[in-house]
């Protein structure tokens, strides 16, 4: 069996990880903090921010990764199949979870399926692989994205259509930037530095508004929820060594795929969860304790790969 090469360096020191670790992490979970202090005191009404960033910051962040210079899709196709493997089979797995502890699918599912590849999965990728890993980490957010919109709401109400999936901005700017990058149209270099003006507002946005989220955890389902926060990145990375060697991923790949594999329940779970009313107190118990335990599941994903 191949040896799985991550990043492609030498090992670092314990205390130059420590403080790697430390400069990689800190943005993330400081703004996240932020917004967990001011809503506190304030409680801030969050509703408009949040469609704000995800009809206009996080589409514009999308386009321009992919519109970019930079952007090849058929380099990307390995990483986008395992990660759209990844969530798959963490899928798979949760419904006998759920059966064996008295949960209904509807509620277990998709928590340990779809992942928080926009709030921690974007920021982190920067942080840890530099700007050339944004496009990389928007292919993982797209698969884990698309798939949300379609087979998790199909999941929720099957009267769901998919032919308008289309419509929605995240999934419109994925669209509109392939569409650039595959056809090679040029943009206006200022109308691309506009729009990514416009995304750079998406990743602080979307920390502080977890942070927000995070004063509404609640421990009445505590043990379901601390259940499904240590199984669900336990069995994310082992899925993704497993795939990174059966698709052979070397390098930053195969080290986002593994990080990809840890990362917690997404937020936009609760926000389904409510919208259909499939428990979504206990739904939001699972999504926020599960990203609470990324405090410690991040950091070893991450001393394991760089």
């Amino acid at each position: 069996m191949p040896a799985i090469v991550f990043g492609g360096v030498q090992p670092v020191e314990n205390a130059s990880l420590s403080l790697r670790l430390a400069a990689i992490l800190f943005p993330i979970f400081g703004i996240v903090a932020a917004g967990f202090f001011y809503a506190r005191k304030h409680k801030p009404e969050m509703a408009v921010a949040n469609r704000l960033n995800m009809d206009v910051f996080v589409p514009a962040l999308v386009f321009a990764a992919m519109a970019g210079k930079s952007f090849d899709l058929a380099a990307y196709a390995p990483l986008a199949l395992g990660g759209f493997l990844l969530l798959a089979l963490c899928g798979l797995l949760a419904w006998p979870v759920a059966r064996l502890c008295g949960v209904q699918a509807k509620t277990l599912v998709p928590p340990m399926l779809f992942n928080n590849s926009g709030n921690i999965g974007l920021p982190l990728a920067v942080l840890a692989w530099g700007e050339s890993a944004l496009p990389a980490a928007v292919i993982l957010f797209m698969v884990e994205n698309t798939l949300h919109f379609s087979f998790g709401a199909r999941l929720l109400d099957p009267s769901t259509r998919l032919l308008t999936l289309w419509r929605i901005p995240v999934v419109f700017a994925a669209i509109a930037g392939l569409t650039v990058a595959i056809l090679k149209i040029p943009v206006w270099p200022p109308a691309l530095i506009a729009i990514k003006m416009l995304g750079d507002v998406s990743v602080p946005l979307l920390l502080f508004s977890l942070g927000v989220r995070m004063t509404d955890v609640r421990f009445n389902e505590w043990k379901l929820a601390v259940g499904s926060a240590l199984l669900r990145p336990v069995v994310g990375m082992l899925i993704a060594l497993g795939l990174i060697q059966l698709l052979g991923l070397q390098g930053r790949d195969a080290a986002m795929l593994f990080v990809f594999g840890a990362l917690p329940p997404a937020v936009l779970n609760f926000l389904f969860a409510e919208r259909y009313q499939q428990e979504p107190q206990r739904v939001a118990s699972i999504v926020l304790i599960g990203n609470l335990a990324a405090l410690l599941f991040l950091p070893l994903a991450l001393a394991w790969v760089l």
